[in-house]
């Protein structure tokens, strides 16, 4: 009987593992580690490993979540002196064709590489990089020129000449995608490899790789530029891979020039500001000049980032210029990357600057005709503020912010609704109120559901903000004046405005003056509005007084819960309960 209950585990997962439903058989994968504790460390050892390593040829989703569990099965092989085990199975999974498999394999054989003993090294992980690395098809090739880091950096010195010549093989690989996972994981080996080497072999092969007639390669290759920027001294770096960049940034094909364009800023800081302006900007420059719009939209991106590495006379008179001219690109995406960055420039290039170059610049960027432009500069007005003060920030940029405001955008309202409590956080309760409450309040009657329910959170944000007494004044008031307005969607808003801002003003004008005109709602013609008020009298309940409760909310539910409408009653009945608990 005890035989049976230890065979139990390892039956049940042949049966699912052999079953049709590729959703139970992807099940009793990911129970792979329940399974594992039930069997011990040895049969673990013994029967499971060897039955996974027999049943690899299965559907990709349940080859990915074998390659994923076994990366994590150490502990349960016996730890890592045991941990060769698991190397079988992953070597198969490693060479299979879907690239998500092979790709999770080489991450779980790196996990088990790291913990190896450094005999079982020599012992096994070596061999398995050596028959990957020289296997006849290119998918085990690939896969080996993911373990060389972990490799290298844990091997003993009489192998890592051999891994080096492995290596290099693969750089030279007929095979592009060879060359491509060869060229990807470069920059990860040099930073194992010893320094002589690196100047050496390793640059060799760079150099190599940057000038693979495919372009494919090429662009994988540029990644590595900023890395082996941070391993070579600075001379090292000016010498061999500055020359590498300058010439990318006008490669033949655009996704590598779009790959120099995500990167360059990274190699920048390698070789410090100043080297940075000499050698690199100039080519920048080209970059955001380009001609193809994905390569110009990967450069603006970095605007802000490599103004700061420059001086304040370089940004203005080389980056700048280019900057005023992708400002009207043809390109909606050019326009929408420079702008959710070009505000970040007002605290880089100063007051003065800002004023003279930079609010032109925001002005034409803020009237642009697609909205995700629009978007992008409303969002981060605060970088101006900060720089400009509010004085020349109302003067120059609060008008074209009020034009928004009205935006036949939809959505654009909305964005500028959303970034009003930072507006009237960073402008002040005055300048507020002067220029931008009546939009405020005005957006409660807006056409369109989401800006006005928006519109609702947004005056209780504006309370919190102000305070108490300015709430009662300048926005109870004004909400109340609503409240018979014609359509009974406005009237419903009015309804919730005053449940969100009941918390923030004082318990007299709440009873008195707010409570009465949404009680009186519950006589409204309207069943979505009775069935509100009975919804939102509930949030009252905790904010005045038992005696309100019983002498005005109660009554009105009552009789609420009578009405001819089901949703009615239902959330009179909701709210009484609301009072019931109370009571006690």
């Amino acid at each position: 009987m005890a035989e049976e209950d230890d065979l139990y585990p390892i039956a049940i997962l042949i049966d699912e593992l052999k079953n049709e439903d590729i959703q139970l058989r992807l099940n009793s994968i990911k129970r792979l580690g329940t399974i594992a504790v039930a069997l011990g460390e040895e049969r673990t050892r013994t029967e499971l490993i060897p039955f996974l390593h027999e049943n690899t040829d299965d559907e990709d989703e349940v080859l990915l979540a074998m390659a994923e569990e076994l990366g994590s099965f150490v502990g349960h092989v016996g730890g890592p002196e045991y941990g060769y085990f698991l190397l079988s199975p992953l070597e198969t999974l490693s060479m299979v064709e879907e690239t998500v498999v092979r790709d999770k394999a080489v991450e779980s054989l790196s996990k088990i590489g790291e913990v190896l003993p450094e005999a079982h090294i020599v012992q096994h992980f070596f061999p398995l990089i050596k028959k990957l690395a020289t296997g006849e098809w290119f998918t085990s090739r690939v896969s080996s020129c993911g373990l060389f880091e972990v490799a290298y950096a844990r091997s003993p010195t009489s192998l890592r000449q051999e891994l080096r010549q492995l290596f290099y093989q693969l750089c030279h690989d007929d095979t592009p995608m060879v060359r491509r996972a060869a060229a990807q994981n470069l920059g990860k080996v040099a930073a194992k490899v010893e320094r002589e080497f690196v100047k050496t072999e390793i640059m060799a092969l760079f150099t190599e790789l940057t000038q693979d007639e495919q372009d494919s390669v090429r662009l994988l290759a540029v990644e590595g530029c900023a890395a082996f920027g941070k391993l070579l001294e600075k001379e090292d770096c000016v010498a061999y891979v500055v020359p590498i960049v300058q010439k990318f940034a006008q490669d033949k094909s655009w996704r590598v020039r779009y790959m120099v364009a995500q990167q360059l800023y990274e190699l920048c800081e390698a070789v410090g500001a100043d080297l940075a302006v000499q050698e690199l900007v100039p080519a920048y420059v080209k970059l955001l000049k380009d001609s193809e719009a994905e390569v110009r939209i990967a450069a603006a991106g970095k605007v802000a980032q490599l103004c700061k590495l420059c001086s304040t006379e370089s940004a203005i008179s080389q980056i700048l210029p280019c900057v005023k001219e992708l400002a009207n690109d043809n390109s909606q995406h050019v326009r929408a990357a420079l702008a959710s960055v070009v505000m970040a420039l007002a605290p880089v290039l100063g007051k003065a600057a800002t004023i003279d170059q930079l609010v032109p610049i925001f002005l034409s960027l803020l009237k642009d005709e697609w909205p995700d432009v629009r978007l992008n500069i409303i969002s981060k007005l605060d970088h101006v503020n900060q720089v400009v003060g509010i004085d020349l920030l109302s003067q120059s940029l609060l008008p074209a912010i009020v034009e928004l405001a009205e935006d036949k955008h939809w959505r654009i309202r909305l964005a500028i609704i959303e970034y009003m409590p930072l507006l009237a956080s960073q402008l002040g309760v005055a300048f507020f109120d002067e220029k931008l409450g009546a939009l405020c309040r005005g957006w409660l009657q807006d056409q369109v559901y989401s800006i006005r329910e928006v519109a609702t959170l947004n005056l209780k944000k504006l309370a919190e903000e102000f305070g108490s007494d300015w709430a009662q004044t300048h926005l109870v008031p004004q909400v109340l004046g609503m409240a018979k307005n014609g359509n009974y969607l406005h009237r419903m808003t009015v309804l919730t405005a005053l449940s969100l801002l009941a918390p923030y003003v004082s318990q007299d004008v709440c009873c008195n003056v707010m409570l009465p005109v949404v009680l009186g709602a519950a006589k409204d013609r309207v069943p979505n509005i009775k069935f509100n008020v009975a919804r939102l009298t509930q949030s009252f309940v905790p904010l005045v007084g038992s005696n309100i409760v019983e002498s005005s909310i109660r009554p009105t539910l009552l009789e609420l819960s009578s009405d001819p409408d089901s949703d009615v009653r239902f959330f009179a009945g909701q709210a009484l309960s609301v009072c019931d608990a109370c009571r006690v």
